[in-house]
Parts: structure tokens; sequence; C-alpha cells
């Protein structure tokens, strides 16, 4: 056992090393990072993706050691309080409502927390905790969601840290899934399996999803199932995981119709009744005759109210200032256009590109989410995980880019008033767009001479 030991040290040295360094470096981010020193926020987090790329380089074929070591990065903040985001106190407010039997859509924090005997557990901390601007809002977050932060408070016996450790093992387990399946579908498109470690070892999905708890990863997980099962033309169960993956989080929804070019007209209408059922079972418990009022009016405020890290929107709105336009109205203004924006590029790419090969239907859905996230007023970090897992079935590659140079959206919580630095967005956005357009144009390029040969 020793000399067996000793012979994978000589081989496997230089990796061993590097994957300690990134343990050391995401136990600094867990326990010994304010979000307000950005200095050493974005070094670590340089520091994390040349590991990453460093370690893929040495060992991708060793899917062992490499799934280990994206284990034991996961596992680092297993006991952590979220640093760079303040989610998890709504997350948790809302699994105390949903643990006693109260629709979450039907109550506002501002509201329940002036009740003399309250019954949410730790309620003053999280109350305290969660932003005023959520603390106003009905909850957002759709019914599987729900139901994961209620059974996380049920087991974390109403302590906040063991809600926390719930909340991240269900999200570490979805990433083992998607690893898991991930490798799967990339055989069964004939890629190589190795391409699976650019989302399992990206750091912006170790960093956002296990470290600052988005649910991101337990939607992909039903999601990229749901693909895999289309993969093995198990259509019908495939649609029973997709409508799970929109309970958690509704982005897929965008997607629907792209299936009808993949499945044809028979199986897509099958397959749009089956998701619209379990849909709706799904989300039986939570319906009232207030619930879609408070339901949209709250999803409403994305489009038309919030602004963060945005791309073209800034763009839009420093021209529209120098003619004396008012932001506060621009925004609403902007956020009514959009909805309609992405309608028609989805209705574009449904119609005129050949989904009916899960490949391209997959490029599809790439395509789709970058115009959405291109032209939103709000761009969380987070978002871009989804865009990092569509990236690695295809042949593009600028999603890796952006799921790095996203974290200098995080300047802005470095400063007292959260106000956005236009020019770290704009190195941010340079480099986005312009790997975008390189790539869309060399794959043109490529293609074409493909087409005259």
């Amino acid at each position: 056992m020793p000399n067996q030991l000793f012979t994978y040290w000589r081989l496997h040295k230089i990796p061993i090393l590097l994957a300690l360094l990134s343990l050391g470096f995401y136990y600094t981010f867990a326990y010994h990072l304010n979000r307000t020193d950005f200095i050493k926020l974005i070094s670590l987090v340089a520091a994390l993706f040349f590991l990453c790329y460093k370690l893929i380089q040495f060992e991708k074929w060793n899917f062992k050691f490499l799934l280990i070591v994206g284990l034991l990065f996961r596992l680092i903040f297993l006991f952590a309080e979220p640093n760079l985001s303040q989610d998890f106190y709504r997350f948790i407010w809302d699994g105390e409502l949903v643990r006693n039997f109260v629709n979450p859509y039907l109550e506002v924090p501002n509201n329940l927390i002036l009740q003399q005997e309250i019954f949410i557990a730790n309620a003053q901390e999280l109350y305290s905790g969660m932003s005023a601007l959520s603390a106003k809002h009905f909850s957002n977050y759709p019914p599987l969601n729900q139901l994961i932060f209620g059974l996380a408070t049920w087991l974390g016996g109403k302590s906040i840290l063991g809600s926390l450790v719930v909340m991240r093992t269900i999200i570490i387990l979805s990433d083992i899934g998607i690893f898991y399946f991930g490798r799967k579908l990339l055989k069964n498109l004939n890629l190589s399996p190795h391409l699976i470690f650019w989302y399992f070892l990206n750091p912006l999905i170790i960093i956002e999803l296990s470290g600052n708890l988005h649910f991101e990863g337990v939607m992909l997980f039903f999601f990229l199932t749901s693909l895999y099962l289309l993969s093995l033309k198990k259509w019908l169960f495939a649609a029973v995981l997709y409508a799970i993956s929109i309970a958690v989080k509704l982005i897929p929804l965008m997607f629907l119709p792209l299936f009808i070019k993949n499945l044809g007209i028979k199986k897509s209408a099958l397959f749009y009744m089956v998701v619209l059922v379990t849909t709706l079972v799904i989300w039986a418990p939570f319906l009232s005759s207030d619930f879609l009022a408070n339901y949209s009016e709250t999803l409403g405020l994305w489009f038309s109210n919030f602004e963060f890290n945005a791309g073209f929107y800034n763009v839009v709105k420093e021209i529209a200032v120098r003619f004396e336009a008012k932001p506060w109205e621009l925004i609403k203004t902007y956020g009514k256009i959009i909805p309609y924006a992405v309608v028609g590029i989805v209705t574009l790419l449904t119609f005129v590109r050949k989904n009916q090969h899960l490949p391209i239907l997959i490029s599809s859905m790439l395509w789709i989410l970058t115009a959405y996230y291109v032209l939103a007023a709000t761009v969380h970090p987070w978002y871009i995980v989804f865009l990092v897992l569509l990236t690695v079935f295809t042949e593009y590659r600028f999603s890796l880019v952006w799921s790095f140079v996203v974290f200098l959206s995080y300047y802005a919580y470095s400063q007292s008033d959260f106000k956005e630095h236009l020019g770290i967005l704009t190195i941010e956005y340079i480099f986005v767009y312009g790997f975008l357009i390189f790539e869309f144009f060399r794959h043109y390029a490529q293609n074409l001479l493909f087409r005259k040969n």
C-alpha cells in the first residue's frame, strides 16, 4: 500500500499540489473573505481559474482524481455562511413558512415580522439579514425550490447553520448528478466525456452554487437528465423531469418551443401536455386566488425595476440619458420591451434551425439564453452557470470566459452605496462580446468552408 501511494504521488505530484493549493484558496474564500475586499476576491478567483485550467490540462482523463478533487472543493464550504449573497436568509424564511404550512406567495416578511408571537425560528436574524427589497415583496422562488427550503429548515433543526448544511448538501448532490449524466450525454453526442470538468471544476460553479447557495445546480440536474433521456428517445419521462426543472427555476420555459422540431408535431404536443400536467401537480399546493397576482407582480420587478451588471442596457441608458431620458422611466420601458425581443429570438431559432438534431437543439438553447442575458438589465454572476453547462455540449467556449470576468461585477459590493463602476463593467463585456463575436464568425467561416468542400 505505501508503495502504491508513493508511485501515485510520483506520477501525479504536480496535480496533487495544484489541488492542495486550490483547497487553500477555496478555504480562504469561504472563511476569510469579506465581499467588500474586491482586490482579494478577484485575486482568489483569478488564481482558482488558472489552477482549474491546469488541473484539467494535466488530469483530464483521470476521472476519479478530478471527481474527488471537485467534491473536496465543494465540501470546503459545507459549514461556511455565504459571503457574496444574502439570499439564503430569504430561503430559510420561506422554508420556515413552508414547514409551518403557510403559503410563501401570500405573506410578505415586512408584515409577518410585526406579529407578536411569530412562528418563524430565528425570525429577527433572518429578517435583518435579508435585503429591504426582499422583505417588502412576496417570494419569487418556484414551488420545488420552496419545498427544498422547507425540507432544509425541518432537517436543520431550527438552526440557520443546520439549514445551510442541508441546502448545501442538496446542491452538491445535484452537481454529482450533473457530472454523472453529463458524461453520459457527452458520450451519446460523440463528444469527449472530459468536457464535463469545465462545468464541474469551474470556480464560478463551486463558489456560486456550493458556496453562495444558489439553486441553479438543482434545476440543471433535472434539466440535463431530461436532455439525456431525450438522447435515448425516452421523451415522456424527459418531459416530467423538464417540468421539475421549471419548478426549481423558470428559465427552461424559454426553450419549450424548440421541441416542436426536435420531437415533431404529435410527440411535441404530448411532451407539452406532460410538462403542463406535471407543472400543475407541483404548483397545486400553492395555488390560490391571490397567487397569480402576487407572483406575476414579483416577477415583473426583475424586468422593470432591477439593474445589475448589464451590458447592452447600460449602453442604451448612457445614450438615453444624454437625450435627457429619466433612468427610472427608461428601465420600466426597457423591461416591457425585452420579453417581446426574447420571444422573437425564440421564434426565429425555433423555425430556422434544425433542432431535430440534439446538438443543434442545445446550441439553440445556448444562443437564446445568451441573447437574453446580453439584453437583460440584471445579470447576477450565478446566472452564467446555465451558459457554462450548455457550452460543454457545444463547440463554443465564450461562456467560460464570461464565468471568469463576471466576478468583476462584484466590485459594486465593495462600495458602501453598491454603485457599479461602468469602466469595470466595460472591461467585462469587452472580453465577453469580443470572444463571442470571434467564436461566432470563426465557426461561421468553418461551416462555410465545409459546405464548399
